[in-house]
């Protein structure tokens, strides 16, 4: 009998790892092919994903409606649908786009894609040798905004979540290091993050997370929900500015990127201080959620934990 046990759950570890590398290889297979494509192709091919996606397959399609009709309540049905289908279209741009980073090579790449203003950002931060914590969202195409400001201004160290498909996971963070970027993944930010502030690095986070632990919660986008504090604590326990980086689609096949610096001034590292840091961090991610909605990722239960 525990010999037949030890047999099954041998068994059952043995296809989920080839499940894992079927998907893997879809995933190497599917960016030669779409490396080949260009701009055009690329957006008509993804509109036509994201429509399948909305329309056929309806990947969370109840979810993304859900919240979007409770962030914009005075927007109707016909609307909010529209709205909906747009932000499958871009997740299935983002999702090609994904699958070509590795053809990014070089600044020079990078500029043909991404228009962003670094003046104050390097000012306060590589002219002066000195660190910086970068948020941003699920908000565009964030791994490409990634990828670019590492090509363009400076590397940056990524905080980033363990994938379950351990074979994707280190394709992905193949990619994101291939250019100068570093990987910290999210049980070894705080530790390895103001190591590399120390020492003048960039420390870049997605702060639109929910956190699990739920220690802090806040209205995001209307409604109360727990947010992760990581950002704003490790900011204030280094002494480093905190800047914020969004980026949005110009609809020619470019994105333009804006940071802006948040007030610091008088905050310690304190639970109370680290927390009213979030809030002013996220009052300016919310204006562009609100001001570029389809660009963000609705898929998320974002409202799950509520207090």
């Amino acid at each position: 009998m525990v010999r037949r046990l030890a047999w099954m759950k041998l068994n059952k570890h043995k296809s989920k790892e080839l499940a894992q590398k079927i998907v893997y290889y879809l995933i190497i297979f599917f960016g030669f092919i779409f490396r080949k494509l260009n701009y055009a192709t690329t957006v008509q091919l993804a509109a036509w994903l994201g429509d399948l996606f909305f329309n056929v397959v309806k990947i969370r399609r109840q979810l993304v409606l859900q919240n979007l009709a409770m962030v914009f309540p005075a927007r109707r049905e016909k609307e909010i649908r529209q709205l909906a289908r747009q932000v499958y279209r871009n997740q299935a741009e983002n999702l090609l786009d994904m699958l070509r980073l590795s053809s990014m090579r070089t600044s020079e790449d990078a500029s043909k894609l991404l228009t962003i203003d670094t003046t104050e950002f390097l000012a306060k931060t590589t002219h002066v040798k000195k660190g910086a914590v970068l948020v941003s969202a699920h908000f565009s195409n964030w791994e490409l905004l990634a990828r670019s400001i590492g090509l363009l201004v400076t590397p940056l160290h990524v905080v980033v979540k363990r994938l379950r498909n351990s074979f994707v996971d280190q394709k992905i963070n193949q990619w994101r290091a291939e250019c100068g970027n570093h990987v910290i993944y999210k049980n070894a930010a705080f530790r390895e993050g103001i190591r590399m502030l120390q020492k003048g690095g960039v420390l870049s986070f997605l702060g639109d997370q929910s956190d699990p632990k739920g220690t802090f919660f806040m209205d995001f986008l209307g409604r109360r929900t727990s947010v992760f504090v990581g950002p704003a604590y490790i900011a204030l326990k280094a002494e480093v500015p905190l800047f914020v980086v969004m980026g949005y689609r110009l609809g020619n096949g470019g994105y333009k990127a804006e940071l802006q610096e948040i007030d610091m001034n008088g905050l310690q590292a304190t639970k109370q201080d680290a927390e009213e840091l979030v809030r002013r961090y996220t009052a300016v991610v919310e204006r562009y959620i609100y001001q570029y909605p389809a660009e963000w990722f609705w898929f998320h239960d974002r409202w799950k934990r509520v207090g």
